[in-house]
């Protein structure tokens, strides 16, 4: 059964290869656009605006967010405006911070009330939340991106952090939640039950909302035969010259219990199935 989407929460596709994007974009599962340096420069794109108005291009009718790049924050004002100038549907990303970490407060705020949709992003904690919603316009359209995967990654859930953003932010604000890099297909769900009104998802992700309600026993037995496949295909061999398998073999119907070990097994002692033989 293919994921069919929910109403209550936006797929963004987070990308930097432009054939991707220009599929994905007809996609109605797909409701929007981000993209960052870091991706881009990963994907091999030199010039930075010149891609970005190709983009725009392949996608006029969907919010599509970029990111400023300077460090200082008159720079980081500049790159803005131009940014917001290339086309109606264009959300600026704002860093939280700086790289000294300095809080990016007072030019969030000026870009909003001069009309500009800003995307706060690289936020991982609640307290950023917090600070952002102290300056954020009450009525001024703005996207709030929590960095819930890099959160997961420190090995601390981000659902209930998520939850209580997304239940300030409506509260007191227009701005949207964003449940920002994604590790698997599940976080969307998380997202949506969470409260998040977008979720980013990169096109590897997106390939994979076909498997929702899919038979686990045949996944399973696909992927026995992905490995056989891979293996014929990469023509591996294993010398099994000088193996001599036993002429008695174990009868796997018989349940072992006690002290029917068979000798094979008991010669390795009797730790724990856990434990590495």
């Amino acid at each position: 059964m293919p994921f069919t989407g929910q109403r209550s929460i936006r797929i963004f596709c987070d990308a930097a290869d432009l054939e991707s994007i220009r599929v994905l974009s007809a996609n109605p599962l797909v409701q929007g656009f981000t993209t960052n340096p870091t991706l881009m420069r990963k994907a091999g794109i030199s010039d930075y605006e010149a891609f970005a108005r190709a983009l725009l291009c392949l996608v006029p009718h969907l919010p599509v967010s970029f990111e400023v790049f300077a460090d200082d924050e008159a720079g980081m004002e500049a790159q803005a405006y131009a940014i917001a100038q290339w086309s109606p549907n264009v959300n600026v990303k704002i860093p939280v911070t700086d790289r000294a970490g300095r809080f990016l407060g007072a030019l969030i705020r000026r870009l909003a009330l001069a009309g500009i949709t800003v995307n706060v992003t690289a936020i991982l904690t609640l307290d950023q939340v917090h600070r952002v919603l102290d300056v954020l316009p009450p009525q001024a359209p703005a996207i709030v991106s929590v960095f819930a995967g890099r959160v997961a990654d420190t090995g601390i859930d981000p659902v209930p952090m998520m939850r209580r953003a997304a239940n300030l932010l409506h509260t007191h604000t227009c701005a949207q939640l964003l449940w920002a890099s994604p590790r698997e297909v599940f976080n969307l769900h998380q997202a949506r039950e969470a409260g998040c009104d977008i979720v980013t998802m990169p096109p590897d992700l997106l390939a994979k909302l076909s498997l929702a309600g899919k038979s686990l026993e045949r996944y399973s037995l696909e992927t026995v035969e992905m490995f056989f496949r891979d293996a014929q295909a990469a023509e591996y061999s294993i010398d099994i010259s000088a193996i001599s398998l036993p002429d008695s073999r174990i009868d796997s119907t018989v349940l072992i219990s006690g002290d029917q070990v068979p000798p094979a097994l008991a010669s390795r002692g009797r730790r724990s199935t856990l434990d590495p033989w």
